[in-house]
């Protein structure tokens, strides 16, 4: 007996070996939001809860033959990159994305992990700026990463939203502007879009999390598969992430909290 084909997402980032993040926080979250999952790996970690010990950067004939199996035969809802790791293999996935023109694109800055270990070359930011934002839909950086795209600090409250502006002038469609880092005593995110800003706001939580970067921009392709517009996309992508950070256990022996999907 068949059943009705779920709507289909793609994920092309880097795998971490954790479980924690990455392509496996990218699946795990497809599963738990009712889409189909397929994966381009570009980058594989070795990390665990500790940190990150290794990055190798797959071959962009590699890249490129995963990318080409998926978009040959699925019909693709929406597609979110995470990880890229280099601006060589930047550029080819924006190349890639430029012809296949999914219906979707969420871009999650990928730049620096939780323990502090960088995971995007200094050139490769230039390549995201320059030809990869542009094609996004939704751009979904922390504040660290809307500093490193933007080139300078941001500490309080009153700068984020110039901040929000600044980044949709780099072309993307809206920005989901995370408050994680804030100093904020809630979590606030902030969601900028032709219609103006939308504040999501939520109580901080006493734990670090591990993948809520990845398992949010997965949530908003997820959503956005189904066929949900992108601010209703948001809302539900976000409460997710907090009631998955609300069952966050922690699986080894770091700080770090994995989220409870």
């Amino acid at each position: 007996m068949s059943h009705a084909t779920p709507p289909i997402t793609l994920t092309i980032a880097g795998s971490d070996s954790g479980g924690g993040a990455g392509i496996q926080a990218d699946l795990k979250t497809f599963h738990a939001r009712e889409v189909h999952g397929l994966s381009v790996i570009a980058a594989i970690t070795s990390q665990n809860t500790r940190g990150v010990t290794a990055v190798h950067t797959v071959p962009l004939k590699h890249i490129r033959s995963q990318l080409e199996a998926v978009f040959d035969d699925f019909p693709i809802g929406a597609v979110k990159t995470g990880m890229l790791g280099s601006a060589a293999v930047t550029r080819l996935v924006a190349r890639e994305l430029r012809t296949r023109q999914p219906a979707w694109l969420v871009v999650d800055p990928v730049m620096i992990s939780t323990s502090g270990a960088r995971l995007l070359d200094e050139d490769a930011v230039t390549a995201m700026v320059d030809e990869l934002i542009p094609l996004a839909d939704i751009l979904t950086p922390n504040l660290p990463e809307a500093e490193a795209l933007l080139g300078r600090k941001l500490r309080k409250p009153e700068q984020f939203d110039r901040a929000g502006e600044a980044l949709l002038g780099l072309g993307a469609r809206a920005v989901l502007l995370k408050g994680g880092h804030s100093p904020e005593q809630e979590v606030v995110d902030r969601f900028y879009d032709e219609r103006g800003v939308m504040e999501l706001r939520y109580p901080r939580l006493p734990l670090e999390g591990h993948g809520t970067g990845c398992t949010l921009a997965s949530a908003i392709a997820a959503e956005l598969a189904k066929g949900r517009p992108p601010r209703s996309a948001v809302r539900r992508a976000v409460a997710y992430v907090h009631r998955a950070l609300e069952r966050a256990y922690q699986p080894g022996g770091g700080a770090v909290h994995v989220l409870g999907h």
